[in-house]
């Protein structure tokens, strides 16, 4: 190889033919490399599951049964009655499903995760005090299941409607539907596809999009919840308990149109205005504070090294 005129070719030196690949570098003791999947601090065995399985069937009992039951069934003559019973089993299933989820993995480092999330979203609910739908919470429950997966994503809904009520002074037997609704919300953020490819601006739409739809989900799933209570005397549109499904189908309709729609709007519209306007920041510090936990690396400790004698 001839150098360029005025050139002088330094001796020993090697033309560049390409970038050689070095070694890879290795990893410490109790270190996993990276890979292409996200980490999520819950993993979802077969007993959790079975446990949401099970509590995912009863809620849509708890929240359907005036559809589901036949008008002479025993349960519509106990009307008033069934959303109280319902509530009380509600409880103890998302305790059970909290329970078994935390046996399947939910470590040190998930519950310090989900306790900063679950008072956050706790915090956030009370600034918009529901006016006009105004829950800057939905959106952080959006992004919190987007990218901490299913398992966590019921736990924190959970949870956090639950912290949220005892801050609020929302307690009551309307509470357990809460939680069960929201635990639902959060976990379906987390069954969106494309969640270790998609990024950018289809994410955003994606969410937004969710988010929009979910919001009016939930309204109507809390529409169902207290729309029993209603005395058949107070409105033509409460719950007949001698009515044919079309015929309390309708008055549910218009029970929703009339009373919840104009809020249910209102927080699909600010949890999409949150999601376009935080979303990219929220999502990208939620995904560096998961890498830096690193849930799935197991903590190992070793005896201190011993450096060699020199003769």
């Amino acid at each position: 190889m001839t150098a360029p005129p005025g050139r002088r070719p330094r001796p020993g030196r090697r033309p560049r033919t390409g970038r050689c690949p070095g070694p890879e570098r290795p990893t410490r003791p109790g270190q996993t490399p990276r890979a292409g999947r996200r980490p999520r601090p819950v993993r979802l065995g077969p007993r959790s599951l079975a446990a949401l399985t099970l509590v995912g069937a009863v809620g849509v009992v708890a929240f359907g049964w005036p559809f589901l039951a036949p008008p002479a069934s025993a349960l519509n003559a106990h009307a008033q009655d069934a959303p109280w019973l319902f509530a009380g089993l509600l409880v103890l299933l998302v305790a059970v499903v909290a329970a078994t989820i935390s046996e399947s993995g939910l470590g040190a480092k998930a519950v310090a995760m989900l306790g900063v999330l679950a008072a956050t979203g706790a915090a956030l609910r009370p600034l918009g005090a529901g006016t006009a739908g105004i829950e800057p919470m939905f959106f952080l429950m959006v992004l919190s299941g987007r990218v901490l997966g299913p398992g966590f994503g019921f736990v924190l809904g959970s949870v956090t409607m639950f912290a949220s009520a005892l801050l609020t002074g929302g307690v009551g037997p309307w509470m357990p539907f809460q939680m069960l609704a929201m635990g639902w919300f959060t976990m379906g953020a987390g069954l969106l596809p494309g969640g270790d490819r998609l990024r950018g601006r289809a994410e955003l739409l994606l969410l937004s999009v969710y988010g929009f739809l979910a919001a009016f989900a939930y309204g109507t799933a809390m529409n169902l919840a207290g729309w029993p209570f209603m005395g058949t005397l107070a409105s033509g549109v409460a719950f007949d308990p001698d009515g044919t499904v079309p015929v309390n189908l309708a008055r549910f309709v218009a029970y929703c149109v009339a009373t919840s729609l104009g809020w249910d709007l209102g927080r699909a519209l600010v949890t999409v205005l949150l999601t376009c306007t935080l979303g990219p920041a929220v999502l990208k510090a939620l995904r560096r504070a998961t890498r830096r936990a690193a849930f799935e690396t197991a903590v190992t400790f070793e005896a201190p090294r011993t450096a060699p004698e020199h003769r």
